[in-house]
């Protein structure tokens, strides 16, 4: 029967179209496409000039706006929580619809086909519009990271890294689609991450993971064409600073961006065919060589497989979300929520995002403004925010790869380098701070690319430190800090300084608030003492990393991912054994 299965060529296409659409390496490209369209919070120093003289806000009013946006996007606990009672593709389900409705509000009102809503329904739109973004990553990004859990680096870098390139990517395609036009970037944002979800709600899932020959070489191929894609997205970018593009060059543009974008694709056509031989080979060896090889499976393995499946079928049943609080395990077991929410690691962790996070995203949520005051046109503006966005992909998979591999040979704390990117972007804040011609440039590059190394490594120490079984809950509670720390220094710390110096100069002509539409501040004195407090933040956040970096020494030079590939080996024994039988 078997025989006349593999013999037979349609049933072999059917079975390997199948086996395909189902396994892993599939799933992994269709979670690098969900991560190009989940990170559109990014733009918002593109679109954010437009909500403000469109609807006639101030600057502090619109750092609320920006606020209430991180807010959203960072507070996923909600989605944490969904995705441990419901299927991956209900939570992804989830996250498309809010998404949609979220910025297509958003959209209506700015293009006055509703009537103008009131600020605080503008800050529930754009909140619930980007808390969508963590049903993607909970969808995705975790369900990537347990199937490939000795990898986690690298995975986690890579995903990171496409939700980095997303708002160059976005920028292409609304270029190519509806032109210069700020408005229908806002409709984009809203249908086409929402229709991304959709499409693979049923390809991303949990599966049972097992070692492959080629994973490391899989991982760095895509690696390869990510950077292809991130080098080409500058040189789109710089190209389209420096010379007129007509519709159809921008159209060319975007094609050519989609086609490297699903090259991932064909790696994982040729890696499920390498996997379907495999298969094939099995089913096709003669009986005889079943019999001959059974003999030599140990009865200790047996019974040490059989001890083991049991161990874990009996803590997954006696251990709850929020049991056993103050019995903590060691590091790199499998926390409790409760137990890993109230460590000292945890604290010290949500200390240095407040600092570092919210730092990084008060500078990029102001970016069109401070290009505004220090006298940029609008073009280039919108060059400073695909710059944060294709360097804070390279600070993604840089923390991923490099971080993994320091690790692995020299058994350098993931710690310690989330001190190193804590201390870059302070450099990059007193650039601003003390600006001089292209500093804005060098700025975008600095706070970019640390801002993607601090965001991946809160991802990547979290799992190690506390485990995979509840990471859907801890890596969305892990960066509640962030909002927090963007409400703090963004509306209560920039904005107020802006609009003061904005009203300075209203004074100085002899006008008044209410005798303007639109508060604007022209001159480097606007971002001067803002931006050297964020400077001092983040060099506060990189000394209180500092303590997390002494408390995690020793548990960096153990062998850390040993658990999983024990679980790996059980786990082919158990295929080995089912095969057998």
């Amino acid at each position: 029967m078997a025989d006349s299965m593999v013999k037979n060529p349609n049933f072999g296409l059917c079975n390997f179209t199948l086996q395909f659409l189902r396994g892993r390496w599939f799933m992994m490209f269709a979670s690098f496409l969900i991560m190009a369209g989940a990170g559109a919070t990014y733009l918002f120093g593109v679109y954010s000039k437009v909500i403000k003289s469109t609807l006639g806000y101030d600057q502090s009013t619109l750092n609320l706006l920006g606020t209430c946006k991180d807010l959203g996007a960072n507070v996923g606990v909600l989605s944490g929580l969904l995705a441990e009672i419901t299927p991956t593709w209900f939570v992804l389900l989830v996250g498309s619809v809010m998404n949609f409705a979220g910025y297509f509000l958003i959209w209506l009102a700015v293009t006055k086909k509703i009537a103008t809503p009131k600020v605080w329904q503008m800050c529930i739109y754009i909140c619930i519009g980007a808390n969508s973004q963590n049903f993607a990553n909970t969808g995705s990004l975790v369900t990537c990271v347990k199937n490939f859990p000795e990898s986690r680096g690298m995975m986690l870098g890579l995903m990171k890294g496409f939700v980095g390139l997303s708002g160059a990517i976005f920028t292409q395609l609304y270029l190519a689609i509806y032109g210069n036009d700020s408005k229908s970037l806002i409709l984009l944002i809203g249908w086409l991450p929402a229709l991304l979800s959709i499409l693979f709600i049923f390809n991303i899932r949990e599966m049972k993971s097992s070692r492959h020959p080629n994973e490391v070489r899989v991982f760095y191929q895509n690696l390869a064409i990510s950077i292809s894609l991130a080098l080409l997205l500058m040189g789109l970018t710089i190209s389209q600073k420096y010379l007129k593009f007509s519709h159809n060059a921008y159209v060319a543009c975007a094609i050519i961006v989609c086609v490297v974008l699903f090259l991932p694709c064909i790696i994982a056509i040729r890696e499920e065919f390498y996997t379907w031989k495999l298969k094939r080979k099995e089913i096709m060896q003669p009986p005889t060589r079943i019999i001959v090889e059974k003999p030599h499976l140990p009865v200790s393995e047996i019974v040490e497989l059989e001890n083991f499946s049991m161990a874990k079928t009996q803590e997954k049943n006696e251990v709850g979300c929020f049991s056993n609080i103050c019995n903590k395990p060691k590091r790199g077991e499998d926390y409790t929520i409760l137990q890993a929410l109230l460590s000292v690691d945890m604290l010290i962790l949500f200390v240095a995002t407040f600092c570092g996070l919210g730092c990084s995203l008060t500078a990029v949520d102001n970016l069109g403004q401070i290009g505004e005051s220090l006298g940029y046109p609008s073009h280039t503006i919108s060059t400073f925010v695909s710059l944060v966005s294709i360097w804070n992909y390279f600070g993604r998979v840089f923390s991923g790869f490099v971080s993994e591999k320091i690790l692995l040979k020299w058994k350098v704390p993931r710690t310690l380098m989330m001190t190193f990117a804590l201390l870059l972007p302070s450099i990059g804040d007193l650039l601003i701070a003390f600006p001089f011609p292209g500093s804005v440039y060098v700025a975008s590059l600095l706070i970019g690319f640390s801002f993607g190394i601090q965001l991946t490594l809160l991802f990547i120490i979290i799992s190690e430190l506390f485990g995979l079984k509840y990471y859907s809950t801890l890596f969305n509670c892990g960066q509640l800090a962030s909002p927090i720390g963007s409400y703090v220094l963004n509306v209560k710390i920039v904005g107020k300084l802006y609009d003061k110096e904005a009203l300075k100069q209203l004074a100085s002509k002899g006008l008044t608030r209410s005798m303007v539409k639109e508060l604007v501040c022209i001159g480097k004195q606007c971002y001067m003492n803002s931006f050297i407090i964020l400077a001092c933040v983040n060099a506060f956040g990189a000394l209180v990393s500092l303590i997390l970096v002494w408390r995690t020494k020793d548990y960096y030079k153990t062998d850390i991912y040993k658990r999983f590939r024990d679980e790996m080996e059980a786990n082919e024994k158990e295929m080995k054994m089912v095969a057998r039988k």
